[in-house]
């Protein structure tokens, strides 16, 4: 569950929830680019202010439920997580490379929308756990509501 970001000057809760098609919306997000994802973007939280509420995949987009200050606008937060998710996915997974021509992962375009503190963080997070047919979970923030193990459905 989300809490507010205390700081010197400001205290916030900004949420966002991002949908990103891979590039071509080819079918290249395996068991193992879950786990790359979801490893990197761990990683992602260590280093940047960028908290993973949710992360769920679906053979070809993954949902987002994202929390970060107000210093990182939407299209930054975006930049981040794809170019170093694609990044060690390509690393990681050599094969997904094949896949895919041109050099990238994602596809230029994404969905972005706020998500409130009051309602809406849940019915997104519902949201994100039960989109599509092939949904994996790959991710629950540990204090996150109804605690899931990592990849049950």
């Amino acid at each position: 569950m989300s809490e507010n970001i205390h700081k010197s000057h400001n205290v916030s809760r900004l949420m966002y929830h991002f949908v990103f098609p891979t590039k071509y919306r080819r079918v290249v997000i395996d068991e193992e680019v879950d786990k790359v994802i979801k490893e990197t973007c761990i990683e992602i939280s260590k280093r940047y202010e960028v908290e993973f509420l949710e992360i769920g995949t679906d053979k070809d987009h993954v949902h987002f439920l994202v929390q970060s200050v107000p210093n990182y606008s939407p299209t930054q937060i975006v930049k981040i997580i794809k170019s170093i998710t694609a990044r060690e996915v390509f690393a990681k997974c050599p094969e997904v490379k094949k896949k895919l021509w041109g050099g990238n992962f994602w596809s230029s375009g994404y969905y972005v929308a706020t998500v409130s503190e009051h309602g809406n963080e849940g019915v997104i997070a519902n949201y994100v756990k039960n989109q599509g047919n092939e949904y994996k979970k790959l991710f629950r923030s540990e204090g996150v509501e109804g605690q899931i193990t990592l990849f049950d459905k």
